[in-house]
């Protein structure tokens, strides 16, 4: 039966730490911490990976306010095979961690898994963690970046950052419903067009939301989906109408967001487990907090293939989580 799950949880903290390419972008200010090396001190992109989880979730338990051991299982993922990145990345944390893979969609996949199991009392506190890696992902599903290999302009720029969201009873931005996306593909194949991979699965998520909430969602201030950047927000308004004003003119997207991309040389903008977890982390929830938004709905959106599947020549499946976030009371 598709529902709209209903909950009543918070996001009661949040913290970001990214790269130098997303410090200069237009939000940089916004971030909790940032690198000029893109490498926090390790030896590899991978490695990096971990060590900015680690700084985002010290971050953002530091800001909740509660002990660390009151927090009862982290649901976290990354874009690396097995997800190695997040795996390495909460060792030393004596809490149970629950591995995900929603490719970008993971900080949307993993906010709605935590605030499930804290609404129905499962976890008093859970955490949501998520990041990628600009090298890191090129040498696994593209070419290393020393190759120099030319991009094309559908491509996306991979996001140099992790998030780490705190879920539980408290003060903070409410998580009042969600909506798990379904698998779809449409045929794309190019691992360089990520946005018209991801559109389909958003597009559909988005008008399923509004079916299930009767066709009327004058509440909803913003509908921000993960990482569709320029290539792919112009499919999805294309697959939802562009005389549809009253969806269009809501649409923002943390993909074209996080990057200047007449100054900073990103092509479509940017991607990422790290893109929307940033994004929602350091720009959207402190303007829920403040109450200068009221109502959004965030879309994870995630492009499923696997190194191999690409080899293959399989085409490229998507999927779109959607949470509902409304200021705190």
């Amino acid at each position: 039966m598709d529902r709209i799950i209903e909950l009543n949880t918070t996001i009661i903290a949040a913290a970001s730490a990214v790269g130098k390419k997303e410090h200069e972008g237009p939000l940089g200010s916004y971030f909790d911490l940032h690198d000029e090396k893109d490498k926090y001190g390790a030896h590899s992109w991978e490695k990096c990976e971990s060590t900015m989880q680690r700084a985002a979730t010290n971050i953002a338990i530091k800001k909740s306010g509660i002990r660390e051991n009151d927090i009862e299982a982290i649901f976290d993922g990354d874009l690396l095979n097995q997800c190695t990145g997040s795996s390495y990345g909460m060792l030393g944390y004596e809490i149970p961690y629950i591995g995900l893979y929603g490719a970008c969609s993971t900080a949307a996949e993993g906010i709605m898994l935590a605030s499930i199991m804290t609404t129905h009392g499962v976890f008093r506190y859970a955490a949501a963690v998520t990041s990628s890696h600009f090298c890191s992902a090129e040498r696994q599903y593209r070419t290393p970046v020393e190759y120099g290999s030319q991009r094309t302009p559908t491509a996306q720029w991979t996001v140099t950052g992790a998030g780490a969201f705190i879920i539980g009873p408290g003060g903070g931005v409410r998580v009042t419903g969600a909506l798990p996306g379904i698998v779809r593909e449409k045929g794309v194949r190019d691992p360089s067009n990520m946005g018209a991979a991801m559109a389909p699965a958003a597009a559909e998520t988005i008008l399923r939301y509004i079916n299930l909430r009767g066709g009327k969602i004058d509440d909803v201030e913003l509908i921000v989906t993960g990482d569709l950047g320029h290539e792919g927000c112009e499919i999805l308004r294309d697959l939802l109408g562009k005389d549809r004003a009253d969806i269009c003119d809501k649409l923002a997207d943390c993909g074209v967001m996080i990057y200047d991309t007449a100054r900073q040389d990103v092509h479509s903008g940017g991607s990422g487990c790290g893109c929307s977890a940033v994004v929602l982390a350091s720009y959207f929830l402190p303007k829920l907090e403040a109450r200068e938004l009221k109502k959004i709905v965030f879309v994870g959106t995630g492009a499923l293939m696997s190194p191999l599947s690409l080899q293959q020549g399989e085409g490229i499946p998507a999927i779109a989580h959607l949470v509902e976030l409304q200021c705190a009371e």
